[in-house]
């Protein structure tokens, strides 16, 4: 072999050894790219479960808020119609207790007068009024089975006012 071409075959060995050098640098940087994409997918696809999620909460909320609104309108209309019913039983209420005046006011007052006394004295519970003084109890409507309080949150019946206007 000759100088030229053992210069050549040097030149050559360190060319190669070059692109080997390049090649593995090239190979790593590659793979770190790889991972990270890897990763980006891994991120992406959290992302999109939890925007599916969010999309799926905002959807439930509607459909609450929705259903509270129609329920307090409901309510609404109700309080409404009692309120209007319970204007109309006050405006009669005084004309009908002059009318016909309740026995049993009475016994109330004594009860109230006894209640408040016993307050005033700091004596505790006054002694109850015997069997012959209470009055008769109002006879009940009928019960009716209770599906929820929010239910029958208006549906109680009317109060009836005594002679005065008071309860």
């Amino acid at each position: 072999m000759t100088l030229i071409g053992l210069a050549m075959n040097l030149l050559l060995a360190g060319l190669l050894g070059a692109a080997l050098v390049l090649g593995l640098r090239l190979n790593k940087r590659l793979k770190a790219l790889r991972d990270s994409h890897d990763g980006f997918a891994i991120a992406v696809r959290e992302l999109n479960a939890a925007a599916e999620r969010a999309e799926q909460g905002l959807a439930d909320l509607r459909a609450a808020t929705d259903e509270a609104v129609d329920t307090l309108a409901d309510r609404i209309e109700k309080g409404r119609a009692l309120a209007a019913k319970l204007e109309r039983l006050i405006i009669v209420a005084p004309r009908e207790a002059k009318e016909a005046p309740d026995p049993r006011d009475e016994g109330h007052d004594k009860r109230l007068g006894m209640l408040l006394a016993a307050a005033r004295e700091g004596r505790g519970r006054p002694e109850r009024p015997e069997r012959a003084e209470r009055p008769a109890p109002i006879a009940a409507a009928p019960l009716r089975p209770r599906v929820s309080p929010e239910d029958d949150l208006f549906e109680d019946p009317p109060l009836r006012l005594h002679q005065g206007g008071r309860l």
